[in-house]
């Protein structure tokens, strides 16, 4: 992908976590001009030493990529920071005015936050910036330790994808995706894009977190439990429009490494909340507009939230 006048744009990531450091990488190794975009630490630590990136599929290599602490002005930008983090990263977006915004947060309230503390009404200023809800479908972690060392991110298994709503797909910032080793999907509206993954995101979040183990053994500890969950996040997809029976979430969860688990997971292990109201208090919140009853869900957040802290 190419400007009119030759020059690839520039692509900001805002979050050098794991999935914002290896779509940055892959950027950069199809040979785009990327920036990571982080706190002053993290960006020093990055620009000092790099990101380590390991795959099972696409091998293992040094990322030399340069970061800062703002988005440069007139950058495309790519969001890869988790749900909390928007307000912290909603002023150095604004103020770059970038022509092109798309997000890879989980969930669905994001958005409205993102656009509300952007200014964009409806997806479009009177710049002419459009703000995008996508998806993210990867197994991926961050790890290294200590501020003089490289960042290692962790890609495992074969799955590597970016859904975007259709209006979408024509985006700069898509089009530089798609010269990379992430597969790019279209599916539809932003509602449907961002449902499609929050309907088995939230049971396999909440499963695997509530029970401390893998996906396969979450699902058969307590099939009550499970049943609850995979009925009610069913139910309230449906009612958003994204029509979803408990046999097709079984059947997602079922197609997924027994032993997978969940960010959620890792962060509700370690004391810190993480996605937990994004993901199962977000499900909760569209319940309720919808008048569809999640009391297990309300039940599994207060439980996993009273151990935080």
């Amino acid at each position: 992908m190419t400007s009119a006048n030759g020059h690839r744009p520039l692509i900001a990531v805002v979050g050098p976590g794991a999935v914002g450091g290896l779509v940055a990488a892959l950027l950069q190794k199809a040979r785009h001009d990327v920036v990571l975009v982080g706190r002053p630490g993290t960006a020093r630590r990055v620009t000092e030493h790099g990101i380590e990136i390991v795959t099972d599929r696409f091998g293992a290599w040094h990322a030399p990529l340069r970061a800062t602490t703002s988005v440069p002005r007139g950058a495309r930008v790519l969001v890869a920071v988790k749900a909390e983090g928007v307000a912290e990263v909603a002023g150095t977006i604004a103020a770059a005015r970038p022509p092109e915004v798309v997000s890879l947060l989980n969930g669905i309230e994001h958005m409205a936050a993102l656009r509300a503390s952007l200014a964009v009404p409806d997806g479009e200023d009177p710049d002419g910036s459009v703000v995008v809800g996508a998806s993210y479908a990867g197994e991926t972690l961050r790890t290294g330790s200590g501020p003089d060392t490289a960042l290692t991110v962790r890609h495992r298994g074969g799955l590597l994808r970016i859904t975007v709503p259709a209006e979408a797909a024509d985006l700069d910032v898509v089009q530089a995706v798609r010269d990379t080793d992430i597969e790019v999907a279209t599916a539809g509206s932003e509602t449907e894009v961002l449902w499609s993954k929050l309907r088995f995101l939230a049971p396999l979040a909440l499963l695997t977190s509530v029970h401390r183990t893998g996906i396969g053994e979450a699902m058969d500890a307590d099939p009550a439990l499970t049943d609850g969950v995979l009925g009610e996040v069913a139910a309230v997809a449906s009612a958003e429009g994204v029509a979803t029976t408990p046999g097709d979430l079984r059947g997602i969860l079922r197609g997924f490494p027994p032993t997978m688990r969940s960010s959620l997971q890792a962060d509700l292990a370690v004391g810190h909340a993480g996605e937990l109201d994004a993901i199962g208090g977000a499900v909760a919140r569209r319940g309720a507009a919808r008048s569809v009853p999640t009391p297990t869900i309300e039940r599994v957040v207060a439980q996993l939230g009273a151990g935080v802290g």
